[in-house]
């Protein structure tokens, strides 16, 4: 995998090349590694341990950083399209949780895993062929070549052929299975050497003759081998005419599972036809040895390499190909062809094992190594190497390797996750160096188990709620609310309803400081965060008394001339909030406190919507149903009946019945008794903040003189009453 050797803090700590800045400043760079993965956090500190922290408070940034290299934009593709069949592999993998141990081992269900994997395999073809091409790409080079992805091609092809055979094939042999592999990924002989002795009048008289006709023949590539020994029907030895006459048919002939439907057919023609190659023997051993020598070359040892090999001579086998250049996947592929048609999957390993003691892997190529362990059946050590190579190789053949049990899917007693898991989480982490993937990082995650679902639930509680913000600072509402659709269905996904609630008071705490109320409550609400919607509510209401507006007018079109302007931000906010009133009367949890305040909060600002538009008839009704349906707080009281001065005032008529100006006298008289009785906080704490707004210091005692107006207000209206 690609890591990165160095780190561009932004914005830098310093300037580049200025290091010795922080030296003179008595400062160095501190660093802090994760626990969990390939992070770290970097910060500046003193290098004097002794100097105090209060004599330095200023705020100094905390850089994260990653080591891995976020994915480029060719990368990215990859990962989000292969996301899809991992989803898809999932999704079998939780109905199986439905089901006995053996479900998934079912023909059906292995057929599946099949085409999921070849899914992967043509996916990484296309990628390898995309990234083979020579187009301008105008990002930059390919962060991974095409090399790369051809290693990753090999690798997942050569699982799909060993462990993941059709159904019903799964103990057949496995020769020609591999065969086709190695032809179809590492190609000898080239088509070049195959058209320069083509073109030759005496191809037999090139060095490479015999080499390429012998390698032919090993990787079964009949159509080769069948027309160059046409070409030797004109060598000047007769006896070679007539050997060449006997072998094409029997190269041209040899039996091929593919072609046979049952094994049993298969292993019978296979004798019947190395009974005629030992025919062939028996009539090169008639040959004389002065006959065995062309004038170039010694014609008949280089046949009888070739019949060798139809014969299954393992020492034959295994000398050609180390005299051919040939590494141990030939070896082994041949040996299943030629030496023991009837290899099986599972009696592979011995045979390898065998041939790696003459023909070690190449320790220096991860690919190399990788395919010796999937032959060698040796599963731990294929995810080790592949990890190495690329940690998405690991996680997704880690994926087949559970349900195919070739892994064990308990979890581990020190690590607390599966090797599984461990491979996935590892992935996980790589994708995360690129927080903008944090969808399809937690995809895989939340498929790890209590570890990789605890680790998924922190990155989305950490999921930025915007990418940029507005030039004065503000996040667009509208930003928010997308980011927070794709959480609330990612957390829906994978049922994570607490992870989604805790994301809802976050978007609600951001918008409540930015006073866009509206958007903070239907947060809120949708957290069932009940405290945070009233607070969401005293800012509303905290907004009506800072806003100036909170006065003892000489008369209601004094007050009225404030909105001339516009709309009051109480109101606004309000009317912003109050969709929400509807929001909570069609849920059937019981919300208390907070359910009124809301509704004290809208109700009272339509009662200031009515008395701007003059409806003062509907106004003072509105008040006094605040007192009678218990809706506002009894801190509030004073505030209101302060607000009703101007109603009792109102010359043009009498807008209480009595019972209504008795209900104002009623809360206006425990105002006092109560604050006679020490209650004074809970009923004058509001109206001393108004009075303070208007640049007085307030006590109990201005207050009180204050409602002291609401009496003689309503003493005289009820003496008009009675006039």
């Amino acid at each position: 995998m690609l890591t990165e050797n160095h780190l561009n803090l932004v914005p830098p700590l310093v300037k580049s090349g200025d290091a010795e800045s922080l030296q003179k400043a008595g400062q160095i760079l501190a660093t802090s590694w994760s626990p969990l993965n390939a992070s770290l956090a970097i910060s500046i500190t003193t290098t004097n341990q002794l100097v105090k922290t209060s004599e330095n408070n200023d705020e100094q940034p905390i850089y994260f950083a990653s080591l891995d290299k976020a994915p480029s934009s060719e990368r990215r593709l990859f990962i989000t399209d292969t996301l899809v069949i991992f989803t898809a592999f999932q999704k079998v993998m939780e109905t199986s949780k439905e089901h006995d141990s053996e479900w998934l081992l079912r023909d059906e269900n292995v057929n599946v895993f099949r085409k999921l994997a070849i899914d992967y395999v043509n996916f990484i073809r296309e990628c390898w062929i995309h990234a083979s091409q020579p187009i301008p790409r105008p990002d930059g080079p390919l962060q991974f070549s095409s090399d790369h992805y051809r290693s990753l091609y090999t690798c997942f092809s050569l699982f799909v052929v060993l462990y993941l055979a059709e159904p019903g094939y799964e103990d057949a042999p496995v020769g020609d299975d591999l065969m086709e592999w190695l032809n179809t990924n590492f190609i000898e002989p080239s088509t070049e050497e195959g058209d320069h002795l083509s073109s030759l009048d005496r191809p037999w008289e090139d060095e490479t003759f015999w080499p390429y006709l012998t390698r032919a023949t090993l990787r079964g590539l009949s159509k080769a081998s069948l027309f160059f020994l046409g070409v030797l029907s004109h060598h000047p030895s007769e006896d070679l005419q007539s050997l060449t006459k006997s072998l094409a048919p029997l190269i041209e002939s040899q039996p091929r599972l593919q072609h046979y439907t049952v094994e049993r057919d298969f292993a019978y023609a296979s004798r019947r036809w190395s009974d005629r190659v030992r025919a062939l023997r028996i009539e090169m051993d008639r040959v004389p040895e002065e006959e065995r020598f062309d004038g170039f070359d010694n014609w008949w040892d280089s046949l009888s390499d070739i019949v060798g090999i139809l014969e299954g001579r393992a020492e034959v086998v295994m000398r050609v190909c180390k005299e051919l250049g040939s590494d141990w996947k030939e070896v082994c592929a041949a040996w299943g062809v030629f030496v023991n048609v009837r290899l099986r999957r599972q009696d592979l390993p011995d045979v390898v094992s065998q041939v790696l003691d003459d023909l070690p892997p190449d320790p220096t190529s991860l690919e190399d190594m990788i395919h010796a362990a999937l032959f060698s059946g040796e599963p731990h050590k294929v995810l080790e190497h592949a990890s190495h190579l690329d940690r998405w190789l690991s996680a997704h053949l880690a994926d087949f390797m559970v349900p195919l049990q070739l892994i064990e899917a308990g979890i581990d007693d020190e690590s607390g996750i599966s090797l599984r898991d461990h491979h996935t989480l590892k992935y996980a982490e790589y994708l995360h160096s690129d927080p903008a993937l944090w969808r399809i990082t937690v995809d895989y995650m939340y498929s790890c188990g209590d570890v990789g679902k605890s680790q998924a639930d922190e990155i989305l509680l950490r999921v930025p709620l915007r990418l940029q913000g507005k030039s004065d600072g503000r996040i667009p509402s509208g930003d928010i609310a997308e980011v927070l659709k794709d959480v609330s269905q990612t957390c829906l996904t994978h049922k994570r309803e607490t992870v989604r609630r805790t994301v809802c008071k976050i978007a609600a705490q951001t918008m409540i400081s930015q006073k866009d109320f509206g958007i903070a409550a239907a947060y809120c609400i949708s957290a069932e965060d009940w405290a945070g919607l009233g607070r969401v509510v005293e800012r509303v209401l905290e907004e009506y008394i800072s806003s100036g507006r909170v006065h003892i007018y000489d008369n209601l079109q004094d007050f009225i001339n404030l909105f001339v302007s516009g709309p009051s931000s109480f109101a606004t906010y309000a009317s912003a909030i109050a969709p929400s009133v509807q929001e909570l009367r069609n849920r059937p949890i019981n919300q208390g406190i907070f359910a009124h305040r809301l509704l004290f909060a809208v109700r009272y600002a339509h009662f200031h919507q009515l008395l701007e538009r003059r409806e003062l008839q509907d106004a003072a009704a509105d008040l006094v149903a605040l007192f009678r349906e218990d809706l506002a707080p009894r801190s509030w009281w004073a505030v209101l009946l302060s607000d009703s001065i101007l109603l009792l005032q109102e010359e043009s008529s009498l807008l209480f019945p009595s019972a209504n100006a008795l209900e104002l006298l009623r809360k206006l008289e425990e105002i006092f008794v109560r604050t006679s009785q020490g209650a004074g906080e809970e009923y004058l704490s509001v109206l001393m903040r108004v009075i303070e707004g208007e640049g007085k210091k307030a006590r109990e005692k201005d207050a009180l003189e204050r409602l002291k107006l609401v009496r003689l207000a309503l003493a005289r209206y009820f003496a008009r009453c009675t006039y």
